[in-house]
């Protein structure tokens, strides 16, 4: 009972970060509609089961079964993961990353930097999302054009202020 209460502040919690960072950015609407899905059933019930505090629950729950069935519910609903953006090629024959439209990209760059100030609370520094990102592999997994603006704001953040990085993103059109 415990794990369903801490879950729950930590879901509150995280999108009223990312509610802020999108007003920031110039998105509120997708600050509103952000992470809806993580108070269905299907996510949030293994999300209070595998609660850590420190990172994501669905990662205690792939430890467990080899795979999240909580992220695979998550990630093809919501628009701001890159993971949502894959199709098949019908050229190569392949799946592959699709470019996400801006909006999104926004809304991707407040959910990690969020993300951090959750998890690492005190300890977050505007280095913890790039040093994330980079020990990670998604910019391998995105398309090029998103996987740069993306870099491109995280690096603006860990070299500047907040403040000068929301000025870059609302202003951001297009590629």
């Amino acid at each position: 009972m415990i794990g369903f209460f801490k879950h729950l502040a930590t879901i509150n919690k995280h999108k009223w970060i990312v509610f802020i960072h999108c007003v920031k950015a110039g998105i509120p609407v997708r600050g509103l509609l952000h992470d809806l899905s993580k108070y269905s059933p299907t996510e949030f019930i293994p999300g209070a089961k595998y609660f850590l505090g420190t990172k994501s629950p669905t990662e205690r729950e792939r430890e467990i079964y080899g795979y999240s069935r909580a992220w695979m519910h998550h990630k093809g609903r919501n628009k701001h993961h890159f993971e949502y953006w894959t199709d098949y090629n019908p050229k190569t024959r392949k799946m592959g990353a699709v470019k996400m439209p801006i909006k999104y990209v926004k809304e991707m760059f407040c959910d990690r930097v969020a993300a951090g100030k959750v998890y690492l609370g005190k300890n977050y520094t505007n280095d913890n999302p790039i040093n994330y990102y980079n020990g990670g592999n998604a910019k391998n997994m995105m398309h090029p054009e998103t996987a740069a603006l993306l870099e491109k704001w995280l690096l603006m953040l860990q070299n500047g202020d907040e403040k000068t990085v929301f000025k870059e993103i609302r202003n951001t059109k297009d590629y």
